[in-house]
């Protein structure tokens, strides 16, 4: 298996991964708010990332002139990131937050050009169209419209923030991706420590948070979606350009609208048929083998 087809299996997994994210988060309206959901998701993927570090023998060792960089990373990405997709996402649908956090792409191809010198190539750009128009179709669907204008104004940083992440990391590949995440992760759980403690002991309803379906969706945001997702993520980034890895998030849009069909009963449409087709087709075309440079 060649570089390009081990960062796309990397990534496609990782973007469905989160697709199924969104739908946890829909779980937990009402009950947990958006600040102490992410600790403590992060609290639960801490531990996880540990141990999969030491099985796999990782350094954790970072050199001093990454230090700014690795900041940047938890402060931009794990955290202001993550806590503005997860308010997003508890005020619109899990639809809505999947396919709007799904438009980074866009802004990753821009950061990776003004930050990594990568070249905007026609087939980049072509790419790009085709999934961004699929992703307008599935979140402005006629039939189906919802829309939070502060559930989309969060969301939209939320794809900013995440996409200058993702350009960083690249500044980074030479340590691993699991080292990243864990560092960033214990960022993330420093700064947003405060209030998540203090809303723990006095704001939660531990009745209400003790039900299957919390711990559940909790125990799948923290092992599965932040440990399995971001080192998923992390790999294949090695592997492929930030402007063509960051088409891989369309794939979230995917995933997390047939499972809050399957779940919420969130609807189906012809347009998310058509916007699924449309965002598939920019995936294969910026993975397609080319014999000239691009």
């Amino acid at each position: 298996m060649n570089n390009s087809m081990k960062g796309a299996v990397y990534l496609s997994l990782a973007a469905a991964i989160w697709g199924g994210l969104f739908l946890a988060v829909r779980l937990v309206v009402g009950v947990v708010e958006a600040v102490p959901l992410v600790w403590l998701r992060y609290v639960l993927a801490l531990g996880a990332l540990f141990v999969l570090g030491e099985m796999r023998h990782v350094s954790w060792k970072i050199q001093p002139k990454d230090y700014k960089l690795v900041l940047a990373v938890g402060l931009i990405g794990q955290t202001l990131s993550i806590v503005t997709q997860e308010s997003g996402t508890l005020l619109t649908s899990a639809q809505t937050g999947s396919t709007i956090t799904a438009a980074t792409p866009a802004f990753m191809v821009i950061f990776g050009w003004l930050i990594l010198k990568e070249e905007m190539t026609v087939r980049r750009i072509l790419s790009l169209l085709m999934a961004t128009v699929g992703v307008l179709c599935i979140v402005f669907d006629p039939d189906n419209f919802q829309m939070d204008v502060l559930g989309g104004f969060y969301l939209l940083i939320a794809a900013v923030t995440w996409a200058l992440m993702a350009v960083i990391l690249k500044l980074l590949k030479e340590y691993s991706a699991i080292t990243l995440t864990f560092y960033g992760t214990l960022i993330a759980v420093i700064c947003l420590a405060p209030y998540a403690l203090w809303w723990l002991a006095e704001e939660a309803d531990f009745i209400a948070m003790s039900s299957p379906q919390i711990w559940g969706a909790i125990l799948y945001m923290g092992i599965i979606s932040t440990t399995g997702g971001f080192v998923l993520w992390n790999e294949g980034l090695l592997y492929m350009d930030a402007s063509v890895a960051g088409l891989f998030m369309f794939i979230q849009p995917i995933v997390g609208t047939i499972l809050g069909w399957c779940i919420l009963g969130e609807p189906l449409t012809l347009w998310f048929w058509i916007g699924a087709f449309l965002i598939g087709a920019g995936v294969v075309t910026v993975i397609q083998p080319n014999k000239k440079k691009e």
